[in-house]
């Protein structure tokens, strides 16, 4: 009977001999074979059991029969291995030790990297307690904040393939709703476009598809398209960034993949102007973006003529701005159609079956839109997860429902941007100030007044007041109740001519955690309202105040905010007193010449935690550089200004972290042109310079001009080798064989600016044909053997484009020829190009039609004929047309503020207009332009014409008239300066 029993009981053991069946290590060191027993499974040595090719484990044949259901079916059923005491199993070792170890009761820890092999073992051996841990933590680790800093998207996608391989349906799902949510940070990935097409086509119909707006949504979508359905190294240049493809490979790829399909589910209504202008020449969007172009024009052409105009009922699907609770930031900039209705609707319950009802009673009332006692009255829903919010360029969205809007649906919201509204009064920060309290950024840009530059001239000057609008609520800044304390630390009001002293007293008043002021253009401001406000934020450690009245006052007031009480008057004023240094990070006084020399001398020498420094235009001098005692100077622009070499290779040696050098115009960069060459030379004590800036400094931009030149360059080596933008300027002397080594020296160059040096064909077929990276390109003055074959070269990724006076042989031919090697340009500026004919101007609007920016200046007879095809450029926010022929009409102005919707600045010359004068805009119909200026010319006698008795008149310039809008007035100046 004892027998029996101890039969009984070998039985009730069984070995399991684990092979790993791609184990391939046959090293002498590798033992062949392993034998461990669960009786002391808590003190294995996983990583020396592992060295052996064949591990054999005792183990209790019950346990494994009660915990997985794979060995219940194996050893219980008609199955051979039932009656076995030993079985063989194909599996990878690590993983299997650890599944044993999970049926003992031990902890398995579940990784990224181990989720996928150990949730495989579970589910293949029947573990089902182990398949329900491996689901939790998946699920738990998706939904934790800032995963995406740890999870990468191939990981994603291969647990998504595992999981349909598999039929695992939650795997599968929780990858997609984790990338659906996560769709900005999917797309920032370099494999976003490895996602198989399944993947992302179930993820952009998830109902929480997220993302910051709809262009972002549609430019994923494009450069997945053109990763996975063009030929390799043949692509369409008008769909992206790369040179022309095959349409018969195309057409091929297409009719076995049907991929295209997918921007069907972009809502190309809510798409900007510009974008849809600009990708109307795609292959695969063409025709989405025509009809988003059309649906986009009809809707501003009708809220032009009815400012009520809301969407139909049947429209209201494509017009449904996308948010969802996960939502973070929503950008709507450059959507010119968007409307107060489209903002309110798409904040309403259940509007995805909008009642026509009440489309028709907010419709009824939708000019009341800005009064909150009826907003009140909706129900909204709540997006607490949104911070950020960008609706500049939102020409049609009136700010004050927009604002009720986001106070009622986004409750937590800290970032607001309305740039380049006009209409946006003084009054409304104000209200914005006292009435959100979360909010601790905003963003109020608007385009700089032309005539804030120093030195114009003023012939004469008027201002016209705005007719008074009607009030929807009390913006007065004291409503009878005690003012809320603003949390806002971050303000721009950058260009804002209509700010006044007033106004940043209020700001002074409540602003009290403001640390960041970008003030650059306010001209209305006194130097006495900047220092109040200096004063009283005193945890401002950012100023942005170029061509301001920064001046005296505010450098004295920034000197002594920060001195203890204890400072008396003649301590400050000893110099053998050390005061302690300036709480600041950013100082840009750039035209602010009221800042004295000794002002200077005192706030540098205090300045030790500056990062970013803008002195150009002041009076500046060496004393200054010298006094400063930073080391963390990031930007530095010292242009125009009395520096020299020494001083400037003093700042340069402290602050090797420096990105970004400016110092065009410095006269004293060069004092002596007879030593220029030798002072050029790294054994020259004047060439100190240029060896700091090749050995120490690793600048990524670079503006220069005297003291500049060939030798300059050779001797920084490859110091430069990160520079990614150069502007080279007046007094530089780089020349053809410079600009070669330029390229060589700096291959990641995306901007390059060359003002009156001489160049090549060579040099300039050689930078096109090296920088691949190339974005912008300038060539103005300059003088050099200069043919149309410099310009035969395909560069894709350009998108700004300046040719002034270097091209005068182009023609319409050349012009098309530019259409098809720089094919995505958004601005193109062409001066002094006599042989352009009236065509030009379809080949410009029918090439790029996304221009934003359009400089025609002394081009033949480009507007001999008229301007009718300029309109296609429906994107247009700049334009100048000067000297290209008398064929303007008198309507211009108002045609083109009224047909070209996001157009913002328009210039142009008298001698162009048809009939002899423009209409000039007023406030109603002025629509989205802020300045324009026309120039007018006078006849001079050509001194120089020696031969003939009756020298040949030519016009040269006379005046400009100058209008610039703001929020309160029309301003009409005439000065004496040409003002581009």
């Amino acid at each position: 009977m004892a027998g029996n029993n101890t039969v009984d009981r070998e039985h009730d053991w069984v070995v399991l001999e684990c092979r790993d069946p791609i184990f391939s290590d046959h090293s002498s060191e590798t033992a062949a074979e392993i034998f461990i027993s669960v009786a002391d499974i808590s003190s294995w040595n996983l990583p020396f059991i592992l060295t052996h090719q064949i591990v054999k484990v005792k183990i209790n044949r019950t346990r494994l029969i009660e915990h997985s259901s794979y060995f219940q079916s194996l050893l219980c059923g008609s199955f051979s291995e039932s009656s076995m005491l030993c079985i063989s199993i194909q599996w990878n070792r690590d993983t299997f030790l650890h599944i044993l170890r999970f049926i003992h009761g031990c902890h398995t820890e579940v990784t990224i990297s181990t989720f996928l092999p150990i949730c495989h073992a579970a589910l293949y051996f029947g573990l089902e307690r182990l398949v329900s841990e491996c689901r939790d933590w998946f699920s738990d680790i998706l939904v934790m904040e800032g995963l995406s800093s740890q999870v990468k998207l191939d990981d994603l996608i291969h647990f998504w393939k595992f999981g349909l391989e598999h039929a695992i349906d939650w795997i599968s799902g929780l990858c997609i709703s984790f990338v659906a949510r996560n769709f900005m940070w999917a797309c920032s990935c370099d494999t976003f476009v490895d996602l198989p097409y399944g993947f992302l086509a179930t993820c952009v119909k998830h109902p929480n598809l997220t993302v910051d707006s709809e262009r972002h949504l549609c430019e994923a979508l494009l450069a997945w398209l053109h990763a996975n359905m063009e030929p390799h190294g043949q692509t369409s240049s008008a769909d992206s960034a790369e040179d022309g493809g095959s349409d018969k490979a195309k057409q091929m790829i297409m009719i076995t993949h049907d991929w295209t399909s997918i921007l069907d589910e972009v809502h190309a209504n809510l798409l900007p102007l510009w974008f849809l202008m600009g990708k109307s020449r795609s292959h695969y969007f063409s025709e989405i973006a025509k009809q988003g172009i059309a649906a986009s024009m009809t809707l501003l052409n009708k809220l032009s003529e009815d400012l009520n105009l809301i969407v139909d009922a049947s429209d209201w699907r494509c017009m449904k701005i996308r948010m969802t609770k996960y939502s973070k930031k929503l950008d709507l900039s450059g959507c010119s159609q968007i409307t107060s209705s489209v903002l309110l609707l798409s904040i309403l319950h259940q509007t995805t079956s909008v009642s026509p009802l009440l489309l028709e009673s907010i419709g009824q009332k939708s000019m009341d839109l800005e009064c909150p006692r009826w907003l009140l009255g909706l129900s909204t829903l709540s997006f607490e997860g949104m911070v950020e919010v960008d609706v500049s360029k939102c020409s049609r969205l009136h700010l004050g429902a927009a604002m009720e809007c986001f106070r009622k649906s986004f409750p937590f919201l800290r970032t607001v941007r309305m740039a380049y509204f006009l209409d946006f009064e003084t009054k409304k920060l104000c209200q914005l100030i006292e009435n959100y309290s979360s909010v601790c950024e905003v963003d109020l840009t608007v385009d700089f007044s032309p005539l804030t530059f120093p030195n114009v001239s003023v012939l004469f000057s008027e201002s016209v007041n705005r007719p008074a609008l009607k009030r929807y609520f009390d913006m007065s800044p004291c409503s009878g109740r005690s003012p809320i304390v603003s949390n806002l630390t971050k303000l721009t009001l950058e260009g804002r001519s209509d700010f006044s002293d007033l106004v940043f007293n209020h700001i002074a008043e409540f602003c009290v955690s403001l640390s960041f002021l970008n003030i650059r253009g306010c001209v209305s401001v006194s130097d006495s309202g900047i220092a109040n406000l200096i004063l009283r934020c005193r945890n401002l450690h950012s100023i942005i105040a170029t061509d301001t009245a920064f001046g005296r006052n505010s450098a004295s007031a920034l000197c002594s905010r920060d001195l203890d009480s204890g400072f008396s008057k003649l301590e400050m004023d000893n110099k053998h007193i050390k005061l302690p240094d300036l709480y600041l990070q950013v100082l840009h006084i750039g035209g602010c010449t009221g800042v004295s020399e000794a002002s200077l001398c005192e706030i540098l020498s205090r300045g030790r935690m500056l990062k970013s420094l803008c002195l150009r235009n002041t009076f500046l001098v060496d004393h200054a550089l010298f006094r400063f005692p930073g080391s963390s100077l990031e930007i530095l622009d010292v242009s125009n200004t009395m520096i020299s070499r020494d001083a400037l290779s003093h700042m340069l040696n402290k602050n090797p972290g420096l990105r970004c050098l400016e110092a065009k115009g410095c006269n004293n960069l060069c004092p002596n042109q007879m030593k220029e060459v030798e002072s050029s030379l790294p054994f020259s004590p004047h060439g100190k310079l240029f060896r700091v800036l090749g050995q120490d400094c690793k600048l990524e931009e670079l503006s220069v001009g005297w003291g500049f030149s060939f030798f300059s360059l050779n001797s920084t080596g490859s110091g430069l080798r990160f520079l990614k933008a150069v502007n080279l300027g007046l007094g530089g002397s780089l020349g053809p064989e410079g600009l070669t080594l330029l390229c060589a020296l700096c291959p990641l160059l995306e901007s390059v600016t060359i003002l009156f040096q001489v160049i090549s064909d060579t040099s300039i077929m050689n930078l096109l044909g090296t920088l691949r990276n190339l974005q912008a390109l300038s060539i103005c003055y300059c003088i050099g053997d200069v043919s149309p074959l410099c310009l035969n070269h395909s560069v894709p990724n350009l998108r700004k484009l300046n040719l002034e006076r270097v091209t005068p042989w182009m023609t319409n031919d050349d012009l098309t020829l530019l259409v098809q090697n720089f094919a995505n340009l958004v601005e193109l500026s062409l001066v002094g190009c006599m042989h352009l004919g009236v065509d030009s101007q379809q080949i410009i609007s029918s090439g790029w039609p996304g221009l934003v920016s359009l400089h025609l200046e002394d081009c033949g007879a480009v507007t001999a004929e008229g301007t009718s095809f300029l309109f296609g450029c429906k994107a247009l926010e700049h334009l100048l047309l000067r000297h290209n022929g008398p064929g303007i009409k008198k309507s211009f102005i108002l045609d083109a503020a009224s047909r070209l919707p996001m157009l913002r600045s328009i210039s142009l010359d008298w001698c162009d207009a048809g009939e002899g004068d423009f209409d000039l805009p007023h406030f109603a119909d002025k629509y989205s332009l802020s300045n324009v200026k026309i120039s007018r010319c006078k006849l001079r006698k050509c001194t120089l014409d020696f031969y003939h008795v009756g020298a040949q008149k030519r016009p040269v310039h006379k005046e400009t008239l100058v209008l610039v809008w703001n929020s309160s007035s029309l301003q009409r100046t005439v000065v004496k300066e040409r003002i581009a």
